[in-house]
């Protein structure tokens, strides 16, 4: 069994089970629903010692507190300045989180952008980051400005290239779509679109991809490139002053999107 598992949940979330070396228990990573966490738990024989929450939307923390309740002994883990029911660990930028019964050690990174407090997990070549960055894109700016998002996604790419990133929804395709509007010419977004597409079709998840993917498709993490600049420049009908306007132009283009 691989030592991490994708739950579907919603329309396109995905909730993470986190093995590392155990043999039959788990962390879970942003559990917005508990039914099929507790589905997918009964039937692979497995038992949750943690809850790693990203931040504080219901899709991702709404089945906390059904989760407690049948496993009471359960950690949870979440960011400190957000208010999060269950949360028993708060957590802060910089901290680390200790899962011994899963044989693993997990850094805490700051990243707000998405929401003031947002939190990702790095460690042992993964990362779990929630709504920050998805494959070929970054999540919205509900609570932070685009210079706090930039420099979270700045953050993330300087990790190792070979970084697993793990993160919370199946956008890719739809994601892809924008970026191919954003850099037409890019072989590597046309060669990702058409892997994606195989793995869709088969309804297997896009998840997860790498930084060094993403360092070449990603338009979120492409701002100092001449194609993406000249893009954003053209959408926005201005010169655009520095990388942090590139990416501030490039959300903006990227939320009135319909294509």
């Amino acid at each position: 069994m691989h030592p991490v598992l994708h739950v579907p949940a919603f329309e396109d979330n995905y909730i993470w089970l986190v093995r590392g070396t155990s043999a039959d228990h788990v962390a879970i990573v942003d559990p917005g629903d508990a039914t099929p966490v507790r589905e997918a738990l009964s039937r692979l024989g497995l038992r949750p010692v943690a809850i790693l929450c990203t931040h504080h939307h219901g899709d991702h923390v709404g089945g906390v507190e059904d989760l407690r309740q049948h496993f009471p002994e359960l950690a949870v883990f979440g960011p400190g300045s957000e208010n999060i029911a269950g949360v028993t660990h708060p957590l802060r930028d910089s901290d680390t989180v200790s899962l011994p019964e899963l044989g693993l050690r997990l850094e805490v990174l700051g990243v707000p952008g998405h929401t003031r407090g947002h939190l990702a997990y790095y460690g042992h070549g993964w990362l779990f980051c929630g709504d920050t960055l998805f494959s070929a894109g970054c999540g919205r700016l509900f609570e932070g400005t685009a210079e706090q998002m930039h420099r979270s996604l700045r953050r993330l790419a300087a990790l190792p290239a070979d970084t697993l990133v793990y993160c919370a929804h199946e956008y890719t395709l739809a994601n892809l779509r924008f970026a191919a509007t954003v850099e037409p010419d890019n072989p590597a977004i046309a060669a990702w679109r058409d892997e994606a597409a195989v793995l869709r079709q088969r309804r297997e998840p896009t998840l997860p991809t790498t930084l060094a993917r993403e360092q070449a498709v990603n338009p979120f993490l492409r701002g100092g490139q001449a194609p993406v600049r000249a893009a954003a420049e053209r959408h926005a009908g201005r010169p655009l002053a520095d990388e942090v306007s590139v990416f501030a132009a490039v959300r903006q283009w990227k939320d009135n999107f319909r294509g």
